[in-house]
This record gives structure tokens, C-alpha cells and sequence, in this order.
């Protein structure tokens, strides 16, 4: 049974990631911590078997939000509906930065339905079943509604890019279905990899450049890794019977991988969380 304790330690390892999902639906850093700090009174008041903490803190924290948007917005008259018909590609585009403070003007005229959807999956990955749990409605709908927020958000230049996350799941599912053609799409021209001393005594190449080369490294290889966060940037980590042995740091610009760092200092495994719902888009 888990103790009081634990129970502590588990939700401070997952204060800041709750504390930033908070903080971008409401767009009010007090209201955050207040939202977050709610979510701690129930996780201590509960008597329900938690399976997976992250996902329960996740799902308490977004409903805790939604019932404060709620509360401030009135409701809409529009009604969901779904239409039966093809799939919308745009459905599937995702910014890549969409809550930065130039957009809050506009995420304040989302319902807040669209902007718990939107923010959830646009921004940390959370997929449209779990989103759809949240909001007592179908993972169709979830997705429509990430959808409208989507087309009231984009801005009107630039041209559509995958967030980082999915950059980092894309790539890592390129490369372990050897798909080079996809690989060197994902990759910056003049991308760079290099790896820390802990991680270069395990045998990762200490450096390689040009995205050829990595392509090539690459190539059907990453079979054992897992998405992480990696200091809360999104990344993937090679895990061996539970333990994370080498974090892969991406770093992501314009859609595309420009650096990539092997990493295996023991203070920075100790922080890598799994990511929970990562997909992909191909």
C-alpha cells in the first residue's frame, strides 16, 4: 500500500508538469497554482487505487481547469456536432508553439471545451481518448473540437508544423521502421549529434554531423526507446529491464531535429518521466 509519503514524493515529481498544463489552459499563474493545489487535496483525500499517477493527476488537474473556465465563460449555444465524413487532414495539423502569450487573447475566446482539447493535445500530447474522458464525450468529438480551436488559433502566415513532440515520436518511429526517406525529412541540414562522457562510455558515437550521417545511424535502430520527458523537453530514452540507461535531448527548430545529445549523467536520468499517450503523425 502506499504511504502518505509516496504519495508526496509522486506528486511533487509531478508538480511542475501539472503546474504548466494548468497554467496554460487558464492563463492565469495563481489560478494555476490554486487548480494544482486542489489536485493535491484530492490525491491525499482519495481512497481509489491510482494504476498510473501521472495520467490521474493529468485528468483531476484538466477537469479542475475545465470547471474553472466554465465558471468564467458563459456557456455556448453552438452545439458538437460530429459529421459523419472523411477525415479533415487538418484535424491532424499541430502547432508548434500554441500558447505563447501573443496567442492568450485569442485562447480566452475558445469554449472551454476547445481549449482544454487544445491545449492537451496540441501542446503535451495527450491523446483524444483521454481528452475525450475529461470532457464526458466521444474521442471524435475531442478532436473536432481541438479541430475549431486549432483554425481560431493558427496564425495566418506561417505554414502549418508538427509541435516538437510529435518531431521527436516521428523520427524515433522512422527510425526504428528504417524509414531513411522519412529520417532525412525530420532532419536539419546541418544537424548535429553528440553525447556526454557518461554516455559516450556506453558506446554512443561521441559526434556525427550532417543529416546523412545521422540518417544513416539512425536507420532501423531506437527499437528499445521509449518518449520521455527529458528535463521537461520532449525526447526518448533507451530503457533496459525498467531502468533508463542513455536520454536522447532533442532539440527542435522549424519542424526539424538540429541537435540531438546523448545523455547518461546520473542526476539527469533520475529525472526522465515517461511520456504517457505520445503518438505520432507521419
Amino acid at each position: 500500500m502506499v504511504n502518505d509519503d509516496q504519495l508526496r514524493d509522486g506528486f511533487e515529481a509531478e508538480r511542475p508538469r501539472l503546474q504548466r498544463i494548468a497554467g496554460r489552459i487558464l492563463g492565469d499563474a495563481d489560478a494555476a497554482q490554486d487548480v494544482v493545489q486542489q489536485a493535491w487535496l484530492r490525491l491525499h483525500g482519495t481512497d481509489e487505487p491510482i494504476d498510473n499517477l501521472a495520467g490521474w493527476l493529468t485528468t483531476v488537474t484538466s477537469r479542475l481547469c475545465l470547471d474553472r473556465l466554465r465558471a468564467r465563460t458563459p456557456v455556448p449555444t453552438e452545439s458538437i456536432e460530429v459529421e459523419e465524413t472523411a477525415p479533415d487532414p487538418a484535424d491532424d495539423v499541430v502547432l508548434a508553439d500554441t500558447v505563447g502569450i501573443a496567442l492568450q487573447v485569442v485562447l480566452d475566446r475558445l469554449t472551454p471545451a476547445e481549449r482544454v482539447s487544445f491545449v492537451l493535445h496540441d501542446s503535451f500530447g495527450v491523446d483524444f481518448e483521454l481528452i475525450a474522458s475529461m470532457l464526458d464525450t466521444t474521442p471524435v468529438a475531442a478532436r473536432k473540437l481541438a479541430s475549431r480551436a486549432r483554425a481560431k488559433v493558427r496564425p495566418a502566415s506561417p505554414e502549418d508544423a508538427l509541435a516538437d513532440w510529435e518531431v521527436v515520436d516521428a523520427f524515433m518511429t522512422a527510425a526504428r521502421e528504417g524509414d531513411f526517406t522519412r529520417l532525412l525529412q525530420l532532419l536539419a541540414p546541418d544537424v548535429t549529434v553528440s553525447a556526454d562522457a557518461a554516455a559516450a562510455a556506453l558506446g554512443t558515437p561521441a559526434h556525427m554531423e550532417g543529416r546523412d550521417e545521422v540518417a544513416a545511424f539512425f536507420n532501423g535502430a531506437a527499437a528499445a526507446a521509449f518518449p520521455v520527458f527529458v528535463e521537461d523537453r520532449p525526447g526518448s530514452a533507451w530503457i533496459h529491464r525498467g531502468e533508463v540507461k542513455v536520454a536522447f535531448d532533442f532539440t527542435i527548430e522549424a519542424g526539424q531535429v538540429r541537435r540531438l545529445q546523448f545523455r547518461a549523467e546520473p542526476d539527469l536520468l533520475a529525472g526522465v518521466r515517461r511520456r504517457e499517450g505520445a503518438t505520432t503523425r507521419g
